[in-house]
């Protein structure tokens, strides 16, 4: 589950992380009115962020820099009227219902900083580089040494000794080495108490010099969290904060349903059973010239009545020209799935090409109610393999 950035910076306040004052608003009006509030506070500078799951706001035109009350209403008026269109979001873009209005600040330097899981090594690890501001990936694949990485022991935690030695390879000074090593520790601590698959801060920046802080402040400006969702029962709190409009809604539905559902780009639905398989049947259909549509999972204990929707869910994307059914029987009935198609058939109708392949637990009785059905399903041809099935579907939506 992930969370918009104002929620993540409240996140990171809770947890004795520095970050700007600012507030989430929904109208064009609020957004004026915290802007006001801001610059009455004596700030001459303010930031309107659209907050949307999606990253390239900064390129796309969604972040802004505003010094008066018209720049504010201009730049509210445009994020709230318009789709973000970015890297990250394909050329539909997505729709931006929340702006955080934040007191802007003078960045001296701009650093990045994140913990997450190191698969590989199998510990929770704080990655770094002073090269923040911009996307990591872009450093990693650039300048790799630029990217520091520490391991986290998985009881003592981040040791206050590795986070100040990693401040200063990063190059912090004076009082600015306790500060960023501190925001380290809490932030190492803040990931492992809310089971986080990810807590980004990104920039984490040093301010100018000034009489109260002579070495500058270390700030959060930007943060990013992803959750666990095996996990989120420990933490309602959490669960709370889970924005569906940001979801797409086929995935919601199916998760309703205890299907696990991801929209792809192509035109061929895929319904089978087990994450492995899953993967293995779209590259296949990958293999054989056709693009999938979707990655759905019924799982194993799935029902009749669940696969039905898995059929509705699939058929509601107009997209979608043709689907695979690829089913391994284990724990999972073939003759369910075989069920299910048939009154997929009555309910919904298939007005697509459907491939069936079936294969373990009663696949007998599950290729005889297909053969009983197929004077009622005309578009539906069975195949006994998985590369017969890709062709045929692949053929079939050509």
């Amino acid at each position: 589950m992930k969370i918009h950035e104002y929620q993540a910076r409240q996140l990171l306040s809770d947890a004795g992380i520095p970050v700007p004052p600012g507030q989430m608003v929904e109208t064009i009006d609020a957004a004026v009115a915290e802007t006001e509030k801001i610059f009455a506070s004596g700030e001459g500078l303010v930031v309107i962020k659209a907050q949307v799951h999606a990253g390239g706001r900064g390129k796309a035109g969604f972040v802004k820099l505003v010094r008066s009350i018209e720049e504010a209403r201009e730049a509210a008026t445009f994020m709230l009227g318009n789709r973000m269109v970015s890297v990250q979001t394909g050329p539909e873009g997505i729709e931006v219902k929340r702006l955080l209005i934040a007191a802007g600040v003078d960045i001296e330097k701009e650093y990045y900083l994140a913990v997450t899981l190191d698969r590989r090594n199998g510990v929770n690890t704080l990655i770094a580089s002073a090269e923040g501001g911009v996307e990591i990936e872009t450093v990693a694949h650039d300048n790799p040494d630029a990217i520091y990485k520490v391991p986290i022991h998985p009881l003592s935690g981040l040791e206050a000794f590795q986070a100040r030695a990693l401040a200063k390879r990063l190059g912090f000074q004076g009082r600015q080495i306790q500060q960023a090593a501190t925001i380290m520790q809490r932030l190492a601590s803040l990931y492992s108490s809310l089971d986080a698959s990810i807590v980004e801060i990104n920039p984490l920046i040093v301010t100018p010099p000034t009489d109260q802080a002579p070495d500058g402040r270390v700030i959060a400006i930007d943060a990013k969290f992803g959750f666990d969702d095996n996990a989120l029962y420990r933490h309602p709190e959490l669960k709370a904060m889970h924005d569906p409009a940001e979801e797409n809604p086929a995935e919601i539905r199916a998760e309703e349903f205890g299907l696990s559902y991801v929209a792809l780009d192509g035109t061929i639905g895929c319904l089978v059973n087990g994450a492995g398989l899953a993967m293995s049947t779209m590259d296949i259909v990958k293999l054989h010239g056709g693009e999938p549509a979707n990655f759905l999972d019924v799982g194993g204990s799935a029902t009749k009545e669940s696969v039905t929707e898995a059929f509705r869910i699939i058929l509601g994307d107009g997209r979608v020209n043709g689907v695979l059914v690829n089913i391994f029987g284990g724990i999972m009935r073939c003759d369910t799935i075989a069920s299910a198609i048939v009154e997929a058939a009555k309910e919904v109708g298939f007005d697509v090409p459907l491939v069936v392949r079936l294969e373990g637990t009663e696949v007998d009785a599950a290729r005889q109610i297909l053969e009983d059905a197929k004077a009622d399903i005309p578009s539906m041809q069975t195949a006994g393999n998985l590369a017969e099935a890709a062709a045929a579907v692949c053929d079939a939506v050509a």
